[in-house]
């Protein structure tokens, strides 16, 4: 009977393309189905079980600006299977937007994947940026593929640190910078992902992305993991209540899931998120950070408006947002304008030191570790 139940479940699930796939009613699918919290849900009215899919739209235009409404749009209820629709005349979507799909896309499987026939003329980005090859499903376009480098980077799983490496030799021709300054940048974002790979305990590791935009001079980068978030990485050292709580202590420099300890460690010094954010700041754009169910995002400062770092981000110009849609994992999104300015000099040149003194650190914790043969 479990067996033949199974078989009409699978067949409502992955032949109806609908938010809600409807399943006949009788009694022992009525106590199969009542087995299966939040996997489905129950029309007293129509005396139907219906499945819930998890859903995604893909709006006319996305990004850190106008984000939040994005977010309050997915709807995570079932992550057996993923279901996209989209806007009809044009897409727009900033690589974090993208880098959540991809990272969704990998944790159900491909056959649950429903993606509705695109019809915006804006459609060959996804394509260009792998987004189709992420989800395991046919975008039925053919396009001319040109060479990425120094435009934008498409969707990169990142499971090791051999990946995490190849990712890091395509960002430095992105960011059109002298090697002296692309350093700091490039290691800050080794150490969001080093921190997805060693904590987030994903097995799917994170998806970025990232694009130029020539007329602006800025990159847009994206990140995302389906770990288990900040809250449970935080707890291990600190006593926090919310999810909002855990984001505003991730972002203080210093603090990290590894060790209670003032400064962290050696080989985790707590500072990634921070010195993120505080690119963002300098460079008077847009940062975001979403996990569980709030975010926080740090708003631009006008370029009349002092500036100054803080260590607590709830001093810097931001707005912060609970309740949303519980996101399982991790979500970081970053504007980096490109165009110098002594403060973003200055703060390139503090990162650059953070960063010798990070690999200093590494090579004698990597010595002390070592064998010594007499």
């Amino acid at each position: 009977m479990v067996l033949s139940l199974m078989s009409v479940i699978w067949f409502a699930s992955s032949s109806v393309r609908r938010s809600m796939s409807f399943i006949p009613y009788n009694r022992e699918v009525d106590r199969f189905m009542r087995n299966l919290p939040g996997f489905a849900y129950f029309d007293e009215k129509r005396k139907s079980w219906y499945f819930i899919d998890m859903k995604i739209h893909l709006p006319n235009s996305a990004f850190i600006g106008n984000i939040e409404a994005f977010f309050r749009g997915f709807d995570p209820l079932n992550p057996g299977t993923l279901e996209i629709t989209a806007n009809k005349k044009w897409i727009s979507l900033h690589p974090l937007v993208l880098s959540m799909i991809a990272i969704l896309g990998l944790g159900v499987r491909d056959e649950s994947v429903f993606c509705e026939k695109l019809e915006a003329t804006s459609k060959h980005y996804l394509e260009r940026m792998g987004l189709f090859k992420f989800l395991g499903i046919e975008s039925g376009m053919n396009i001319t593929l040109h060479e990425p480098a120094g435009r934008f980077i498409p969707l990169r799983q990142i499971r090791n640190t051999g990946e995490l490496v190849g990712v890091l030799t395509e960002i430095i021709p992105l960011l059109h910078l002298s090697p002296k300054h692309a350093e700091p940048i490039q290691y800050v974002f080794s150490e969001m992902v080093r921190n997805v790979l060693e904590h987030a305990q994903s097995k799917q590791g994170a998806v970025l992305s990232a694009q130029y935009h020539a007329r602006s001079n800025m990159i847009r980068i994206g990140i995302a993991d389906i770990g288990v978030g900040i809250k449970k990485t935080i707890s291990q050292s600190y006593l926090v209540h919310s999810d909002l709580e855990a984001i505003r202590l991730a972002l203080m420099p210093g603090i990290t899931g590894t060790t209670a300890r003032e400064g962290g460690t050696e080989r985790n010094a707590g500072a990634g998120l921070f010195f993120t954010k505080s690119i963002a700041a300098v460079n008077r754009t847009h940062f975001v950070l979403y996990s569980g169910d709030a975010l926080y995002k740090l708003l631009k400062y006008k370029k009349d408006q002092a500036f100054q770092l803080h260590a607590d981000p709830f001093d810097d110009r931001h707005t912060v947002k609970e309740g949303l849609p519980r996101w399982q994992g991790t979500v970081v999104g970053i504007d980096i304008s490109l165009d110098a300015t002594n403060e973003f000099d200055q703060l390139l040149e503090s990162l650059r030191e953070v960063y010798s003194a990070a690999v200093r650190a590494r090579k004698k914790a990597r010595r002390k570790v070592e064998p010594r043969f007499v």
